[in-house]
């Protein structure tokens, strides 16, 4: 009997995850009844034959069960009563899963240590104990447990998000390869998919030095070359090229250099697809140096140590602290075999530190660490496909459906109204319009010298508004000022203007600092 399995990346997927981790990438093979498995390869130039691999030799025992992110999206997509209790029951990805084993030593631990108070020690011997258990619970209170898990939690919680965005993904990449570099030849389809090639062996390179999942998929780099993302060539010069540092970065020379060779042959039309191209490059590589980089500075260990040994130090008094013991006084006193509510605090505390040692790190092999695997598959597959057999392959142009109509069309029942604005059906009061009444603007003075009231009086439509110190001269010496029914000023009009600016500038009013 087999099972019939369909791989559509490299061959080396045929012997890697068939002896080393052949239940991950394919959960339906059934090992107890399955002698052989059916597999048919498809390799990333298209082409497949079938493959027969018998299981005998593979170590069943060491094969882990089927490993994804756990997504519980759909659960909570509707707020309803009780809606996260649904999630409580669940052991793959869940805290019981991390915390079962500690959770187990803390509960014998403290049994073990309540049976010795309450069968094997004397009356002597059980006051001694009280005391020490009271001298413990009262100064294991001290210890900062909110203050220091929560900012350390927050700090590695804000790295692992940024781990995941700086994941390098080809997308936009694939994108301006597949509508900057021109040619349905021979020669055009080599050069888009060896772009795309050289982008995603980077990504390789990087991830085999940090995900524990791609090194053990790609345990030297002649797998990558029978894996399809390099070849035997460049293998040679990548082995050539000394550096004592990572060489992820070389395929994206590649890239640059080959993306010059396409501008020069025409590919690349003109220096402003060039230069888009660099700049999405540039992206990508700064995408793949931030991963090396969250790899290579971890929070410091230190801090990581003040948490371990804040929150261990802390259950280690609480055993003998927060065991019943006889009370000091003669108040009432609760004797309880089973504490609960230490048991709470444990599981939420001790929990806490778990969350914080299971996202420290998320290229792991955890249930809610990254699928790296995955992602170079979905990667190498897409990239292709975007440059290669969708490059200038479209469908036929039609009118759409909404050609004449100007919209799609609801059921009258169904429609909701159209948002417009916040303010869209305010009612305004005849109160609210009597308060927005603009107030007559007044003539603008520089900042020193504004006039000491505000209130100015308007003359008729034909007078000009009068200064301050043309009203002391009274009404005679304004008469002057007054045109007769012309929109030319006279030269006594003027003169007198300027004598009054004089007077305006020149006193104690003006004169003094601004406020």
């Amino acid at each position: 009997m087999f099972s019939r399995v369909i791989i559509h990346n490299a061959e080396t997927c045929v012997k890697l995850t068939l002896a080393m981790n052949i239940s991950t990438e394919f959960p339906n093979i059934n090992h107890k009844k399955d002698r052989q498995v059916h597999i048919t390869v498809r390799d990333i130039k298209g082409k497949s034959r079938g493959v027969l691999f018998p299981l005998k030799g593979v170590r069943l025992g060491n094969l882990k069960d089927s490993t994804m992110t756990v997504s519980y999206t759909l659960k909570v997509a509707n707020a309803k009563f009780g809606g996260f209790s649904k999630l409580l029951f669940r052991w793959k990805g869940s805290i019981y899963k991390l915390l079962y084993r500690e959770f187990l030593v803390f509960c014998l631990l403290y049994t073990f240590i309540s049976i010795l108070y309450r069968c094997v020690l004397n009356n002597n011997q059980q006051e001694i104990f009280a005391r020490l258990a009271r001298h413990c619970n009262k100064f294991a209170k001290l210890i900062p447990m909110s203050f220091v898990l929560g900012f350390y939690v927050t700090q590695a919680f804000q790295r692992w998000w940024g781990q995941y965005t700086s994941f390098p993904l080809p997308d936009n990449l694939m994108m301006v390869v597949s509508g900057n570099v021109h040619g349905t030849d021979e020669r055009g389809r080599l050069l888009r998919r060896t772009l795309m090639r050289y982008a995603n062996l980077s990504s390789v390179l990087i991830l085999r030095s940090i995900s524990t999942r791609v090194r053990k998929r790609f345990t030297t780099l002649e797998d990558i070359v029978e894996a399809g993302f390099m070849t035997t060539d460049e293998l040679r010069k990548l082995n050539h090229l000394y550096s004592d540092f990572n060489k992820y970065w070389m395929p994206l020379a590649w890239f640059a250099n080959l993306a010059s060779q396409a501008r020069k042959e025409g590919r690349v039309k003109d220096d402003i697809a060039l230069r888009l191209l660099m700049d999405e490059l540039n992206n990508y590589r700064s995408k793949c140096s931030m991963l090396f980089h969250y790899d290579w500075i971890s929070i410091p260990l230190v801090y990581t140590q003040v948490v371990t040994v804040a929150v261990y130090s802390f259950f280690t008094f609480s055993l003998i602290g927060r065991q019943f013991v006889k009370p000091a006084s003669s108040e009432e006193h609760l004797d309880l075999y089973i504490p609960i509510f230490t048991l709470l605090e444990f599981f939420f505390y001790a929990g806490w530190l778990k969350v914080g040692e299971l996202i420290i790190n998320p290229f792991g092999e955890d249930d809610d660490d990254f699928e790296t695997n995955q992602l170079i598959d979905r990667n190498i597959q897409v990239s292709m496909l975007a440059v290669d057999d969708m490059h200038q392959n479209l469908p036929p142009l039609e009118k759409d459906k909404y050609w004449v109509d100007k919209g799609p069309s609801y059921p009258s029942a169904s429609m909701k109204p159209v948002f417009m604005g916040s303010t869209h059906d305010m009612r305004i009061l005849e109160d609210d319009l009597e308060e927005c009444v603009s107030t007559p603007k007044t003539q603008m003075l520089a900042i020193n010298v504004w006039p000491t009231t505000h209130k100015v009086k308007k003359s008729k439509r034909s007078l000009q508004q009068l200064c301050i110190c043309c009203r002391a001269e009274g009404e005679d010496d304004c008469s002057k000022l007054e045109p007769s029914n012309s929109s030319v000023h006279s030269p006594q009009h003027k003169t007198v203007q300027h004598s009054c600016q004089e007077k305006l500038f020149g006193s104690q009013e003006t004169t003094g600092p601004a406020n």
